[in-house]
């Protein structure tokens, strides 16, 4: 796929927002405005029962109380807690980002079975991550609950200071999410008004960073019927190595309206710019230090400027019907640059690769929920339609630069850049779904789920005025069968499938229409949720299978014959144990096979950057009777297994574990000290190489950030 390639950018387009944009905008206003024109009109038509609510401890998007989170609306697009989703869901919830320092998406899922992350190491340009052997970063990424897909190489990375969670779901997920890799998906959710008021300011420091940051907000007046929240961070730092950045500004205001108990309507906006670097590696085998940097600091960048603002808007209607709906636009301007590929004497040319990105996206979900009774059986319907439309314009410039010694490196700068080709290219894509879920409830221990949805995508994509548009359909269902043995356990099977439409440059070698790939899982589990919901530990074995994959049958023929599987095994712990003790485990079995690969050769071999064991455990412990108020501990391992650079399975990859570690503690009843180290021992190993330019990249080495948060 496109942004696997290691590329940069050069010139930058003039922004156009598309026509289709503001006539998608002016249909959901309106859609609101008769959703509420319609509550009022029938107010009287409905005879409103009376509801006693037993409030949950923690909501289905956060944020938690704790470590655990209990209900998940990913799993489902329903509020439903997680012991009774059938599927693997996985929460990491605001108090464990907290914890452990979390800096970005990777080391947010660091701890989460099932998932791999950072496998390019010094490659930080987007949130890399792999779901049960399959890469997700592409297509499996979500923020609540729409799409943030990257169809070329202009896409986003996520502020985790602005998100109170993170979920995980695990397997196939086309039936609810539409269009994806079989996975899973990652989905984040934003930071929102609450309740009750809060502030707080933060500074941090670490080698070559330096960080602030404020979160505040409450309610506005008096009542709760107007409430607000502003988060902000403004960062200067560097990404492990000398001539990187990491620099950010991230604002993000939202506002909350109750006109009722019935009605509610959050508007979310922020600005994200963050001016980062392409990835940098070094010759394999050279056994130079691998943080040398051997692009060009005055040419190199990973540049982005995004906006978003969108809305989440509910209303109960009464008698168990309520409406939802969920919209983002999003406007997103890349300038990415990239001198790489140095050889082992400067008398190797490297090479230079730039893209000019501007994206525009607009996604809105609509959800129609109706909860009632059938005798004994508890049923809840749900209906949605969603849409997204994005438009993706770059410029693309390849050519070369001069070389450097690996040793001694002398940087030459923009003036040894020497750009032989320059296109452009226009990517759009338009995807409208439509999907129906029932969930059944028997005896208040089975309850079965059952879904379909069916898709319409049209993709355009080829140099302005000369694109070629494809058509894709697919129908996607979703089997879950949920057995509680006790309030507190529950076993799980599911049947579910994804699909996701071929990419344009796996079309041009057929010679006749593509089909979608297509994935199907097999999944069974139980999850098991003591001390009154102050743990989760859940196990799943899974069979994954992804079809369809374009492969080469011939000299000159290529056929949809390609087919990897799957088969592995998981587990997973969160838990507050007693006197201030909190752990949290995983572990990951996968046997992965490219089982169809045509004339490649690959047939029988582990796909991949997909090691067969990965496992990581995190424990911490407050102090009840400390010299310091709250003293916390925690420390961590996190271990991948063997794996190959490569679906030839020519370059085996060592295992590897690094420690992370934490601190805090109440200096004053405000004012508190937090310390995060990763990569504690700075073990450092190749994690990935790259077979065209022969380089290695390697993981992150040791980081450590010193902090105070003062709250008011």
């Amino acid at each position: 796929m496109a942004y696997f390639s290691n590329v940069p950018l050069s010139r930058l387009f003039t922004k156009h927002m598309d026509s289709r944009i503001p006539q998608r905008l002016l249909f959901s206003t309106c859609l609101i405005a008769g959703t509420q024109a319609f509550a009022e009109q029938t107010a009287d038509s409905f005879v409103l029962e009376e509801i006693t609510v037993d409030a949950p401890s923690d909501t289905a998007i956060g944020p938690d109380a704790g470590l655990v989170g209990e209900r998940t609306t990913t799993g489902s697009k329903t509020d439903t807690a997680l012991i009774d989703v059938p599927a693997a869901v996985s929460v990491v919830t605001q108090q464990e980002l907290t914890r452990r320092g979390v800096g970005d998406t990777v080391q947010a899922l660091a701890y989460t079975s099932g998932v791999t992350v950072d496998e390019y190491g010094g490659d930080d340009r987007y949130d890399y991550i792999r779901i049960r052997g399959f890469y997700q970063t592409g297509m499996g990424t979500y923020r609540d609950g729409l799409p943030v897909r990257t169809l070329s190489f202009t896409g986003s990375k996520f502020e985790p200071y602005g998100l109170q969670r993170f979920e995980v779901l695990k397997g196939s997920t086309s039936t609810l999410f539409g269009l994806n890799a079989p996975g899973g998906l990652v989905n984040a959710i934003t930071k929102r008004p609450q309740d009750d008021p809060f502030h707080e300011a933060y500074v941090m420091l670490g080698p070559d960073q330096r960080e602030t940051g404020i979160d505040i907000g409450g309610p506005i007046g008096v009542g709760d019927t107007w409430s607000y929240r502003l988060t902000a961070k403004a960062q200067n730092g560097a990404n492990g190595s000398d001539h990187t950045e990491d620099d950010r500004l991230y604002v993000a205001p939202a506002l909350t309206w109750r006109p009722s108990a019935f009605t509610e309507l959050t508007i979310m906006a922020d600005y994200n710019r963050r001016n980062t670097n392409s990835g940098h590696a070094i010759p394999l085998g050279s056994g130079i230090d691998p943080d040398t940097y051997l692009g060009e600091p005055d040419f190199d960048a990973m540049d982005r400027e995004e906006y978003n603002i969108g809305w989440d808007f509910s209303h109960r209607f009464g008698n168990g019907l309520s409406f939802r709906q969920v919209a983002r636009y999003t406007d997103l301007d890349l300038t990415y640059e990239s001198v790489y590929g140095a050889g082992a004497t400067a008398a190797t040319r490297r090479s230079v690769y730039a893209v000019d990105g501007q994206l525009e996206r607009f996604a809105i979900d609509n959800q129609l929920q109706y909860d009632s009774n059938l005798g004994a059986i508890k049923t809840r319907t749900l209906f949605g339609l969603d849409h997204v439309y994005e438009d993706v314009r770059e410029t693309f410039n390849i050519g070369t630069a001069d070389g450097i010694d690996m040793n001694d490196p002398s940087y030459c700068g923009r003036s040894c850049v020497d750009i032989s080709y320059v296109a452009d290219q226009v990517t759009t894509q338009t995807t409208t779904g439509l999907y129906l879920q029932e969930e059944l409830t028997f005896q208040d221990r089975w309850i079965l789920t059952l879904g379909g949805r069916y898709d319409w995508v049209e993709s355009e994509s080829g140099a302005p005025g000369a694109t070629v548009r494809y058509d894709d359909e697919a129908f996607t269902g979703r089997v879950g069968l949920t057995y509680k043995a006790t309030p507190d356990l529950s076993l799980y099977a599911n049947y579910s499938q994804s699909f996701q439409p071929a990419d344009t440059s796996s079309r041009a070698s057929l010679s006749g229409d593509a089909d979608p790939q297509k994935g199907e899982q097999y999944e069974i589990g139980l999850k098991f949720r003591p001390g009154n919901g102050n743990a989760l530990l859940s196990a799943a074995l899974f069979d994954l299978t992804q079809t369809n994959v374009v492969t080469q049958t011939s000299a000159n023929t290529y056929e949809q014959v390609g087919k990897t599987r799957v088969r592995g095994a998981e587990m997973e712990a969160k838990w507050t144990m007693f006197n201030g003790l909190n752990l949290t485990g995983s572990y990951a079995y996968w046997n992965a096979e490219i089982t169809e690969d045509g004339v490649g050769g690959n047939r029988g071999n582990q796909p991949a950057l997909t090691p067969k064991h990965s496992a990581s455990l995190w424990i911490d412990y407050t102090f009840a009777d400390a010299v310091l108020k709250d003293l916390n501990l925690g420390a961590g391992l996190r271990f991948t297994g063997e794996r190959y650079s490569d679906n030839a399975n020519a370059t085996k990859l060592k295992d590897y574990a690094v420690v992370d570690m934490s601190g805090s503690a109440m200096i004053t009843d405000a004012l508190r000290m937090n310390v995060s180290v990763t990569n504690l021992f700075d073990k450092r190993e190749v994690v990935s190489v790259d077979s065209f330019t022969s380089s290695a990249y390697y993981n992150d080495g040791r980081e450590y950030k010193l902090g105070l948060s003062y709250a008011w």
